[in-house]
């Protein structure tokens, strides 16, 4: 594997995790400490620092420049947190489903070729450790009624459409 798929993959990586934390922002920022999902959505924000600060320690060590589309992504995370807040706690819930069911097929294949390379092993222990925990918060977005969520077709088809540009966009500029 290459230098730039590797440098790639970690700016992705690392301005996914940006986003993450800014949608749950604005979803608490709405819902406050007693919306029916706030202490759910607080654990999973967190684990989201968690891995927003790996990515961001390996960006410098590797010396990986990060996206130059941060200030959007920043807008737009927080935009959309909010904005599914404001149709109610399923539909923030929706939300994470629809995310971290993208962010499960991004880092799995990722995982893979990582895994037929075998040239970063690092990397790809970080990936697969981040994908269980974004597949945990997919199945308690599922749990906590996301289906129930108004139109949740149209809006996570929608949600899955612009992660997956998200995706696309962070990794070139």
């Amino acid at each position: 594997m290459q230098r730039e798929e590797l440098h790639r993959m970690i700016r992705v990586d690392q301005a996914g995790e940006f986003g993450a934390t800014r949608i749950y922002e604005g979803q608490l920022a709405v819902m406050g400490d007693r919306g029916p999902h706030s202490a759910e959505i607080r654990h999973m924000a967190e684990q989201e620092r968690e891995h927003r600060a790996k990515f961001d320690a390996l960006l410098v060590k590797r010396g990986v420049r990060p996206t130059a589309l941060h200030p959007f992504w920043s807008a737009a995370g927080y935009a959309l947190g909010a904005g599914t807040a404001l149709l109610g706690p399923e539909a923030a819930m929706a939300c994470t489903a629809a995310i971290e069911e993208e962010i499960d097929k991004h880092y799995s294949e990722q995982l893979e070729k990582l895994e037929a390379s075998g040239n970063d092993p690092e990397l790809a222990e970080m990936i697969e450790a981040f994908r269980e925990d974004e597949r945990e918060h997919r199945d308690a977005a599922l749990a906590n009624g996301a289906e129930r969520a108004p139109a949740y077709p149209l809006l996570a088809g929608a949600i899955r459409l612009g992660c997956r540009l998200a995706i696309k966009m962070s990794e070139r500029i």
